[in-house]
């Protein structure tokens, strides 16, 4: 898994400087919007897309994403 994952024509990632927060791309990375930040699901460290959503890696346990990382639920 990585930090940063391409979903169609966006670029997701870990903000490299708050890790509670996920940044998007949609120019190839030369600008980046907020897409989620709360402390909610801890500090993420890695991201992975399985096709039909994004699983996140974070210090509270694994969480997926099926709204491109808007809105993320823990996985039981």
């Amino acid at each position: 898994m990585s930090q940063m994952i391409k979903r169609g024509k966006e670029i997701i990632r870990i903000c490299p400087s708050n890790k509670q927060k996920i940044e998007c791309s949609t120019n190839d990375g030369r600008s980046w919007s907020t897409r989620y930040l709360s402390s909610a699901c801890g500090d993420f460290t890695e991201l992975t897309d399985n096709g039909k959503e994004i699983l996140g890696v974070t210090s509270k346990g694994l969480y997926y994403s099926t709204s491109e990382g808007r809105s993320w639920s823990k996985r039981s």
